[in-house]
């Protein structure tokens, strides 16, 4: 006999985790809260707080913190190792970080406390899978199998458990094994390019800024964490990449104090060196019959921008208000005519957003033409225009396009403020 739910979360990562949470914390308009279960075979643990901070973190802008706050994981992240960032500065090889070619952000310029943060991708899977349980959840420590859909249900398998929903989420990654089993074809594209990530210990303070230097090699990037260490994410073309990796300890932070121009003066190795290769996803449809994707198993995108969780979390928040306003109205929240408003509307953002990140990739990281050389100048022309600054910061801050209502809400900006 099939546990029975209305809708089952194949991947409790931090999208799978935020959509489960926001559909089982009903809607004030819900008779009845949605039985939701996550297959998740990797819960993490808290991290102590006295922990060296994780490789794998990520920058999440405003909408992104809106969102775990709708879904009751804001308050569960704590704030010790968080990292709010109050600056920008982006800038091409061609210029320098204090020159008039650099495109400089401020939140003070915004009005905002800060313009994101930079938190550990496990310190948010694991408030989300908390507060997901917390609303009445069921956490499955089990990977799935295969799919069976009829008219009016999904069969999930696994290879201890039988589920049945009338609707299942794929939030299980770019490989997503459930977007196979639906049918649900997808175009990679390949970089070229290898994703570095350490940590790094720097002779100057970070002072909460975020720097990102675009080079005819790729792009490098120093996020600030909250212990004044910095998250380097290199993502450099393979034939620099691959020397990179095999370097000593001392030999990559000489390469990485020429790459970044010393701009936080001589850099040091404070953890091991992490690496994968970078590709681009497409998924040709985000739904059909009973299924929808999420985050990775729907798109991936160069992380230049530090787009990806973000985008992931907007899919979240979208999805679970349209079910849970379809529910609300008394449609089955798995037919198709439901999951459809979902696809049109995320999969018009993120191609937007999809096309911009590799315009940027390929006009100021790899560039050598008459346009791309505009494009390089530009950063330095949208630094002296209000408009065009605001209308970035916008972007950067997750608040421009169009929202959910979990991003719009204006909640946890009274929390925001203590950070």
């Amino acid at each position: 006999m099939a546990d029975a739910f209305d809708v089952v979360v194949v991947g409790g990562g931090p999208v799978g985790a935020c959509v489960a949470a926001l559909l089982a914390g009903a809607s004030p308009r819900q008779a009845a809260p949605l039985a939701v279960a996550i297959l998740e075979p990797h819960r993490p643990a808290f991290p102590a707080v006295d922990a060296p901070i994780d490789l794998r973190v990520a920058a999440f802008s405003r909408a992104s913190e809106r969102i775990l706050d709708a879904a009751g994981a804001w308050q569960g992240i704590t704030a010790a190792r968080v990292s709010p960032y109050e600056r920008m500065c982006i800038w091409h090889e061609s210029s320098a970080a204090g020159t008039r070619g650099a495109l400089r952000f401020d939140a003070a310029e915004a009005g905002e406390p800060n313009l994101g943060y930079i938190i550990e991708t496990r310190l948010v899977q694991a408030a989300l899978l908390d507060a997901a349980v917390a609303a009445g959840v069921r956490i499955y420590p089990s990977e799935f199998l295969s799919l069976r859909t009829s008219a009016q249900c999904v069969r999930i398998a696994t290879a201890d458990a039988a589920l049945s929903a009338r609707l299942v989420i794929g939030a299980d990654g770019a490989r997503s094994p459930l977007r196979a089993a639906a049918g649900l074809a997808a175009t990679v594209s390949d970089y070229g390019q290898i994703a570095i990530v350490a940590t790094v210990a720097t002779e100057r303070p970070h002072e909460q800024t975020a720097w990102q230097r675009f080079l005819r090699t790729g792009t490098l990037a120093f996020l600030p964490l909250s212990d004044g260490t910095s998250s380097i994410v290199w993502s450099a073309d393979e034939k620099l990449a691959r020397p990179l990796l095999g370097a000593t300890a001392e030999e990559f932070a000489r390469a990485l104090d020429r790459a970044c121009d010393g701009v936080l003066g001589a850099t040091r190795l404070a953890s091991e060196r992490l690496s994968f290769p970078l590709h681009g996803l497409a998924a040709e449809r985000y739904v059909t019959e009973r299924c929808a994707l999420v985050g990775d198993a729907a798109h991936v995108v160069h992380p230049l921008a530090g787009q990806g969780v973000n985008l992931g979390l907007l899919d979240a928040a979208t999805l679970a208000e349209l079910i849970l306003g379809a529910c609300a109205e008394g449609e089955d929240p798995g037919a198709l005519r439901v999951l459809r408003r979902y696809e049109r509307w995320r999969k018009s953002e993120t191609e937007v957003m999809r096309i911009a990140i590799d315009a940027f990739d390929r006009l100021l990281a790899h560039g050598t033409g008459p346009l791309a050389q505009i494009a390089q100048r530009g950063l330095g022309w949208v630094n002296h225009s209000s408009e065009l600054k605001r209308f970035f910061m916008a972007r950067a801050l997750g608040l421009s396009g169009e929202l959910p209502l979990a991003a719009r809400a204006a909640q946890s900006d009274r929390s925001s403020q203590h950070r």
